[in-house]
């Protein structure tokens, strides 16, 4: 059973991804780094460098000479935007190649929290594989409903917003998927569990989230995330009972 009213507590979330963060250093885990580490240099550069010339151009197009002072506002708020839609979109895509490697570091992150020397089972690569696939589709179903605010006046104001939140939650439902899965989790199953831990869920999402909208840093918060995610199932699932949130 899961205690999900600690799970719910967004400081304990945060601990869990903090000791993630201090576990990247372990000398058994440096060698499930380094595809992840790589798969990331190539995708978070390319977002950068597209993500950078994409809103350039877009301001250039839009605001003529005459309203140039308008790029003071509109640049961060174009900027902003696209990272969250960019880095969130670039984020699936770099999860969907690295999933069999973050599955086997999960796994590996498991071991070494519970002290034993026995490996722990790792989940088939084609099922971790069908299972990012299945969580790709689910939050694709909800992108286009939310790029639609972005054109409706006054509602596009707090488009990004919404837009941020929806990212921290879907990034959190990626990084909790390997250790919920290597329980025996079903989809389903993992949905309900984000759902009755939102607010600590949404805390680590959001500030993974931001973090991988940093140069050096996105490399290798997502490795981060994925232990900090085992932490928080396995400290959660140490409590017989699940009290309601």
């Amino acid at each position: 059973m899961l205690n999900l009213k600690s799970g719910n507590n967004p400081l304990f979330a945060l601990s869990c991804l903090l000791q993630g963060i201090k576990l990247l250093n372990h000398p058994q885990l440096r060698k499930y780094l380094l595809i992840p580490l790589l798969i990331n240099s190539v995708l978070y550069t390319g977002a950068f460098v597209l993500g950078y010339h994409s809103v350039s151009a877009l301001i250039h197009q839009f605001i003529p000479d005459w309203l140039s002072w308008l790029n003071w506002i509109l640049w961060p708020l174009f900027f902003v935007s696209f990272l969250v839609i960019g880095f969130f979109t670039f984020t699936l895509f770099a999860n969907l190649i690295a999933a069999p490697y973050y599955s086997q570091l999960s796994a590996k992150a498991l071991q070494i929290v519970l002290g034993q020397d026995t490996p722990i089972a790792e989940q088939p690569w084609d099922k971790v594989f069908v299972g990012e696939l299945k969580r790709i589709g689910y939050l694709l179903i909800r992108i286009l409903p939310l790029l639609l605010l972005f054109l409706i006046p006054v509602v596009n104001l707090i488009a990004p917003i919404l837009w941020a939140l929806f990212a921290a939650w879907g990034i959190a439902m990626e990084f909790m998927a390997y250790p919920l899965e290597s329980r025996g989790r079903t989809f389903p199953e993992q949905k309900q569990f984000l759902q009755q831990s939102r607010w600590g869920v949404l805390s680590f999402g959001g500030v993974t989230g931001m973090a991988l909208t940093l140069p050096i840093v996105n490399l290798l918060i997502g490795q981060a995330a994925v232990i900090g995610a085992t932490i928080y199932v396995h400290q959660l699932s140490q409590s017989n009972t699940e009290p309601t949130s």
